[in-house]
């Protein structure tokens, strides 16, 4: 049986003209002789009425005390209509096939309501309905933990998904439908010459979908990655192919050998430097344990003998502040940056990129406040009224157009 997995967002299933969108692309994948296990998620955005920001207006969040528990159970209901009024037009086309939650589709996860984890796919009752039915649709975003209860599994879970339950049935390919075609150099809205990408590797696309690229999400990237199971990255709006997600090794496509791949941009951030004439040691301990205590995501960490220097998003730089003054610091906070990213394989190994970086953003008259690098990324810290500038000068320099 070959087998392909098909994901498709809010936007794709958000109106039944964009559904039909949809159908044209499972009945295309049926003709060539495949069945399909289709993910989707919850109906348009807010304030349409199904998305999942809208139903959490129902019960006032963040405002409200909420458990977690039953949020989750408000969450999931989103992808299940979803996934009951596709399953519909396509029994109207005479298309067999069958509405799955996550749980019925055998997505396990742990027990963390509103962010759980996948732990395994029980794929015995896919498999089951595959022999009965050509398509069987899945509600993506969620799952069930060991003993029963409702889980989501957070923003993006519905790429999540889709990887989880291909990597599971070893489909033959994964397809992520989104509203671009691929991914791009690029974000379009910033660079007007942004290219279209043919094909990336596994760690290209998941370091730009980390560093702020929001075509897929990073960790169903590395689910698939490790199953060594290929993605392709389409539009739903038109037939074109759309970016090939592969290993560098890969005998099915060619991966081009370059240095940069694209950049990416992560914007409303500030930074924060605690420094000290004490032991940077005690810093270092308090300050990271005291924002883990607290939920606040910490990024772009630089420590030194004297202090630590490190950024969060803006929205919780208030809370960030009044949690350090209270253990006695002083912190130094720059509000409205953005952090660029240039990402690419080539890179590893080769002198002189973050030269071209530094002239680049020095002749554009751009201040760098921070700046890390990895194998195959190098970030840089700048001011958010920069950040149009930043991300042209590294797309022109690297030549991406």
């Amino acid at each position: 049986m070959q087998l392909l997995v098909q994901k498709y967002g809010g936007t794709s299933v958000q109106s039944k003209e964009n559904r039909q969108h949809v159908i044209k692309h499972i009945k295309d994948a049926l003709v060539q002789g495949y069945k399909l296990v289709v993910v989707v998620s919850a109906l348009g955005r807010k304030p349409d009425p199904y998305a999942t920001d809208t139903l959490l207006g129902l019960v006032d969040f963040p405002g409200n005390q909420n458990a977690n528990r039953e949020l989750d159970l408000l969450m999931s209901c989103g992808e299940i209509i979803s996934s009951v009024v596709l399953t519909s037009e396509l029994k109207n086309q005479q298309i067999n096939s069958l509405a799955l939650t996550g749980a019925q589709a055998g997505i396990i996860t742990t027990r963390d309501y509103n962010h759980a984890r996948i732990k395994k796919v029980d794929t015995k009752r896919i498999i089951h309905e595959l022999q009965y039915h050509d398509v069987v649709v899945v509600a993506g975003f969620q799952g069930q933990t060991e003993s029963g209860e409702i889980t989501t599994i957070g923003r993006g879970g519905s790429d999540t998904s889709a990887a989880a339950l291909g990597a599971a049935l070893l489909a033959e390919q994964i397809e992520i439908f989104t509203d671009v075609n691929g991914i791009m150099t690029a974000d379009p809205r910033l660079v007007e010459n942004a290219r279209h990408l043919e094909s990336v590797t596994y760690t290209e696309i998941c370091n730009l979908a980390y560093q702020g690229a929001k075509v897929v999400h990073p960790r169903a990237v590395e689910i698939a990655m490790q199953a060594n199971i290929p993605m392709r990255i389409r539009s739903t709006y038109t037939d074109l192919p759309g970016t090939y997600v592969t290993s560098a090794t890969s005998i099915e496509i060619e991966i081009p050998d370059r240095l940069i791949t694209g950049i990416a941009h992560i914007s409303s951030i500030s930074q924060i430097r605690v420094q000290t004439k004490e032991s940077a040691y005690r810093i270092q301990s308090e300050v990271f344990k005291a924002m883990a205590g607290a939920g606040i995501s910490v990024d772009f960490i630089n420590m030194s003998p004297t202090g630590v220097i490190y950024t969060i998003p803006d929205y919780v730089t208030n809370e960030a502040v009044s949690i350090l003054e209270s253990l006695g610091f002083h912190p130094e906070i720059t509000e409205n940056c953005a952090k660029v990213s240039a990402v690419g394989a080539g890179m590893t190994g080769q002198p002189g990129v973050i030269s071209k970086i530094v002239q680049a953003l020095t002749e554009a008259g751009i201040e760098i406040l921070q700046s890390a690098d990895s194998y195959t990324t190098i970030w840089v810290l700048v001011m958010q009224k920069d950040l149009h500038l930043a991300v042209n000068a590294l797309h022109e320099v690297f030549e991406l157009s």
